[in-house]
């Protein structure tokens, strides 16, 4: 069986080099396909055809190595990575207990207000509702409470939420 295995080792690489078109990923494919079959030599039945069995194993690893190869983005200098980017989780954690902390120093009408309003959904009429009180007083309430956390949060407009103005212009300088 040895000497059978070795006869077919050339045979197997001119295979290789037709699938992968290289003769590096050939003998990739080939050591691969030796190992495999060594590695699962009680699968093959003795007096069966070896070079067969050898090929389909080499057949059937050029295939799935090629379907995660398709799946894959060749990037060698590492230049498609650079780009991607993601904004880092710390700074929004920080933001968020941020919020929490200013929130958490509102005054307690002005905070139901706003949760009502701003974090559960309801409408102007729906939490006037829920606090017994008019919907001016609820309308007023929310206003004041956003306006208050603004000056906390040093937020002067639309624009300060999300990334730090550092981050935007690196990602904004990414986009093609």
């Amino acid at each position: 069986m040895r000497d059978e295995i070795i006869a077919a080792i050339p045979n197997l690489r001119a295979f290789a080099i037709s699938l992968s078109g290289s003769v590096d990923r050939a003998d990739d494919l080939v050591q691969e396909t030796l190992l495999r079959a060594f590695a699962n030599i009680s699968s093959f039945r003795p007096g069966t055809n070896l070079p067969a069995w050898l090929f389909t194993i080499l057949r059937n690893l050029f295939r799935s190595e090629y379907r995660k190869r398709r799946r894959e983005v060749p990037d060698s200098d590492g230049a498609f990575a650079a780009t991607l980017t993601s904004n880092p989780d710390q700074n929004t954690h920080l933001d968020f207990e941020d919020f929490r902390t200013a929130l958490d120093q509102l005054p307690s009408d002005q905070r139901e207000a706003l949760v009502l309003v701003g974090a559960s959904g309801f409408s102007y009429e729906e939490a006037a509702d829920i606090c017994q009180c008019a919907v001016g007083t609820i309308k007023s309430r929310v206003n004041r409470a956003r306006k208050r956390l603004g000056e906390m949060l040093a937020l002067d407009d639309v624009d300060d939420f999300g990334p730090d103005k550092t981050t935007r212009a690196v990602l904004a300088a990414d986009q093609p």
